[in-house]
């Protein structure tokens, strides 16, 4: 125990005058009279600094707590971007998965209704020459194909070459157009390629873009 005044005690305890003085009234401090008439308090210095050393962990568990709290709320945010972020991934992957299907039916389709032109060049190439006679000489063969053709011009069917000539182009005119059939007949539905030659659908589509 140890002697104070009440202004040593107020400061010790950081507490006011007034409240030492409530403590004695109540008794939970003991005083006394010195030799010079001042009033002394009697100060557990053991029991302050335990109390001082609870205050400071109550306040440590309290900025940890609110530590703790704020790490929390950082982790739940970030979770909710994850989420956010996996969902959009999730939506991206399933348009990129169906404009894949989407494709991989045009060419399908694409390349299915080149398979039924292509059978119908062929039928009527073979009918023509099951039909006609037998082909014996080379001027036999050629009279054959100048038929041959006769009969892609009824259909509508027809190659590029003959398309051309008939036309009246220019030979200048005519390797330009060759030109763009040949850059783009992989990818274009309306040209038919047989061999190295390309025949050309006129009753079904239009090659205005392509001729000009």
């Amino acid at each position: 125990m140890k002697k104070m005044s009440v202004a040593e005690a107020a400061e010790f305890f950081g507490v006011s005058k007034e409240a030492i003085h409530n403590r004695i009234r109540r008794g939970s401090l003991k005083s006394s009279l010195g030799s010079d008439g001042v009033k002394m308090v009697m100060v557990d210095e053991t029991r302050s600094v335990k109390k001082a050393v609870s205050k400071r962990a109550v306040k440590n568990s309290a900025n940890d707590d609110r530590y703790y709290k704020l790490l929390e709320a950082q982790n739940a945010k970030l979770q909710e971007r994850v989420e956010v972020l996996e969902n959009e991934t999730r939506s991206l992957r399933d348009q990129k998965e169906q404009m894949l299907i989407e494709e991989r039916q045009k060419i399908e389709a694409i390349y299915k209704e080149k398979d039924e032109q292509l059978k119908n060049i062929l039928q009527t190439l073979s009918s023509k020459f099951m039909l006609g006679a037998p082909l014996e000489t080379e001027e036999t063969l050629e009279a054959e194909m100048v038929e041959l053709e006769e009969e892609e011009l009824k259909s509508n069917v027809i190659s590029l070459k003959k398309y051309l000539k008939s036309s009246g182009f220019s030979e200048k005119k005519m390797k330009k157009i060759k030109k763009r059939f040949k850059e783009k007949a992989k990818n274009d539905e309306r040209i038919v390629i047989i061999g190295t030659k390309y025949y050309l659908d006129t009753g079904k589509y239009d090659y205005s873009d392509l001729i000009k």
